[in-house]
């Protein structure tokens, strides 16, 4: 069931075709609406952006995107100046509020359609530009773009993402600029590197735009649906053991057809060359990379550098970096 908190635009809201378990009507404190829906479940909320004291202060929206799953908030905004300038919605992409509209077809298709960092990150302002969709190819030769965001999630149970994203970090930092992230977890704890940072799914928007800064952001999105569409590419990892593959199918039938098209590797796999393409064959997926056991305590893997080149790291200067002075990465093989 649905709640609509309205003011302005009541008459608009109650239009809508959509089951309804509670409604407000009036201006609030941001205080009083988190008070209320905190703790009370909806499917979605429809929020009349006129219904917020002090609105057009972003800090306002900010104490709501803490407190609320904004994944389930549809704001429809007003048309004051403040509230539709370019630097007023990318402050609430920044925060995690990807659903606004200003109709009732904006409204509805929100409902059934709801954004991810992807639909909204174009309107995005930043002092750099930090997302580059597609790489440049010189020669044959992928070359990294500006930043890459790249998200690393488990499908099957532990199949070792924590572990994975850190070995990424410790080889591409030594020639790269990085940020290494965890959303909803403390795992990296037990690395003991304060260089690695732990982030809620509320804030990771606020650490992606204060790493904005770097060559690249490694994201361990665990179950945060909002770092995992902030992320240019995402690295799904399946172990293919048969008792994580059976529990996987057992608890969710179609996760393997999900994946068609996405970026899957093998983790933890002792699986010869011909057992991936039996299991290509099986799941109608493509692999793109055969990961085997490994050691975090090696300084140097070959399978974790030839990985690496697969996802587009050189030993090839970027146009962009060489305007920067920056040697991209050389791992030595």
């Amino acid at each position: 069931m649905n709640v609509i908190v309205a003011n302005k635009y009541q008459s608009m809201l109650q239009g809508l075709e959509i089951d309804v378990i509670k409604t407000l009507y009036g201006e609030y404190a941001v205080e009083d609406i988190i008070d209320q829906f905190q703790n009370f479940f909806f499917q979605r909320m429809i929020l009349d952006i006129t219904a917020i004291k002090n609105y057009k202060d972003i800090k306002t929206l900010q104490k709501l995107s803490i407190s609320l799953d904004m994944d389930k908030v549809i704001i429809l905004l007003d048309d004051s100046e403040e509230s539709s300038s370019p630097a007023y919605l990318s402050k609430l992409i920044s925060m995690g509020i990807y659903n606004f509209t200003k109709n009732v077809e904006g409204i509805m298709y929100l409902y059934n359609n709801p954004n991810s960092y992807r639909d909204v990150a174009h309107i995005q302002q930043l002092e750099q530009p930090v997302i580059v969709q597609e790489t440049q190819v010189t020669s044959g030769v992928p070359e990294v773009p500006v930043q890459r965001i790249i998200g690393v999630k488990n499908v099957t149970k532990q199949a070792g993402a924590t572990t994975l994203i850190y070995m990424m970090y410790t080889q591409l930092v030594k020639n790269y600029s990085v940020a290494c992230i965890e959303v909803g977890k403390s795992d990296f704890r037990y690395f003991n590197n304060r260089a690695l940072i732990s982030t809620s799914n509320s804030e990771i928007g606020n650490t992606i735009v204060k790493n904005s800064d770097k060559d690249i952001i490694l994201i361990d999105v665990n179950d945060s649906t909002s770092a995992e569409g902030m992320c240019t590419e995402v690295i799904y990892l399946i172990e293919p053991s048969i008792i994580k593959l059976n529990r996987l199918m057992l608890i969710s039938p179609n996760s393997l057809k999900n994946l068609k098209d996405k970026k899957v590797i093998l983790n933890q796999s002792l699986l010869s060359s011909k057992d991936v393409l039996d299991f290509e064959y099986e799941s109608k997926m493509k692999i793109f990379y055969n990961m085997p056991p490994l050691d975090e305590r090696e300084k140097d893997i070959q399978a974790l550098n030839a990985f690496l080149v697969r996802l587009g790291f050189s030993r090839q200067k970027s146009s962009e970096q060489e305007k920067k002075g920056k040697i991209l990465g050389i791992f030595g093989f």
